[in-house]
């Protein structure tokens, strides 16, 4: 489980690093398309739901008393179905200042060797304190791992679509 996941996300975060280094500084902020995020607005939205999730696995957790990986399979159907819309929550969303694409990929860089660390070396079996998402109630590390793969592929996806129109 925790070397699965582990191994998943060090490939999430060499494609995500990939694509945004395939952007030109003067593509990352351009609109792609009506209604669409620039390339730099995805990319801090991706930054801004991983930040302090190294903190957050790192966090002291409890034993879990449900099925541990209950939503990851929910999980990984929603957010892999790339012809779904969804709206992000409010405190993740990206502002319309330019971006600095080389700050986004170091912060990005070392957010995500910090989760890759938390998952090769945290129970993540055990339930988060403090942390929930909305309307599942509390998750486990292995849920949250999940999450930020599966959320990170789909943006991912979207980043090559606004690469190919730019």
């Amino acid at each position: 489980m925790a070397k699965h996941i582990s191994a998943e996300l060090l490939t999430v975060k060499e494609d995500l690093l990939k694509i945004v280094s395939d952007f030109k500084q003067e593509q990352f902020n351009k609109v792609p398309f009506k209604d669409s995020w620039t390339a730099g607005q995805v990319t801090e939205h991706v930054y801004k739901s991983v930040n302090g999730v190294p903190a957050l696995l790192n966090n002291e957790a409890l034993p879990t008393q449900r099925d541990p990986e209950q939503h990851v399979g929910q999980l990984r159907a929603m957010f892999l179905d790339f012809n779904t819309k969804m709206k992000s929550p409010e405190f993740i969303l990206p502002s319309d200042e330019p971006k600095d694409k080389d700050e986004l990929t170091r912060l990005l860089d070392e957010t995500f060797t910090g989760i890759i660390e938390a998952a090769k070396t945290q129970d993540p079996t055990q339930t988060i304190q403090g942390f929930e998402f909305p309307g599942s109630g509390p998750v486990t590390r292995i849920e949250l791992l999940n999450f930020i793969s599966v959320h990170t592929q789909r943006h991912i996806h979207q980043l090559k679509n606004i690469c190919a129109a730019v």
